[in-house]
C-alpha cells in the first residue's frame, strides 16, 4: 500500500535539515523498495492556493491556512501497513526539525468504460 509523508516545518527551520541527509535517506529506502517518490517544496510564500466556488476560479497568494507549521515537501512510500509506514517516516531527517503526517494513499476505482479514458488514474 502507498502511503504519503507530508512534512511540515516552520518557517525558521525551513534549511535546518541539509539536503545532502534527506539524499541519503532517499537512498536508503530506495534500496530497500519502500521509495515511489518525493521532493522537497519551495517555501510558502511561492505558493497559491486556488478556490472555485459557483463557477468562478478565486486566487490567494500563500497557503490554504494560516499555521505555524507549512507544508515543507512530501515522499511517497511503499508499506506493508501503517505501522510499517510509521516507521519509515520516524526516520524521515526533517522529522527532527517538524512533523511528518503519514496518510494512505486512496486508489480511485473506475468501471471498465471509465478507465479506458483514464488508464493512468486506476489501480494496477
Amino acid at each position: 500500500m502507498k502511503y504519503l509523508c507530508l512534512v511540515y516545518l516552520d518557517q525558521e527551520n525551513w534549511s535546518a535539515c541539509p539536503d545532502s541527509i534527506c539524499f541519503d535517506y532517499v537512498q536508503a529506502v530506495q534500496q530497500s523498495g519502500h521509495f515511489v517518490d518525493g521532493r522537497p517544496l519551495h517555501p510558502v510564500h511561492t505558493a497559491t492556493t486556488v478556490r472555485v466556488r459557483n463557477g468562478k476560479t478565486i486566487l490567494v497568494d500563500g497557503p490554504f491556512a494560516e499555521t505555524k507549521e507549512q507544508l515543507a515537501g512530501f515522499y511517497l512510500l511503499e508499506a506493508k501497513d501503517l505501522n510499517e509506514a510509521i516507521k519509515l517516516a520516524a526516520k524521515i531527517p526533517p522529522a527532527q526539525y517538524g512533523s511528518i503526517e503519514v496518510r494512505p494513499v486512496r486508489e480511485l476505482d473506475l468501471s471498465d468504460q471509465e478507465y479506458k479514458k483514464h488508464p493512468a488514474m486506476v489501480r494496477e
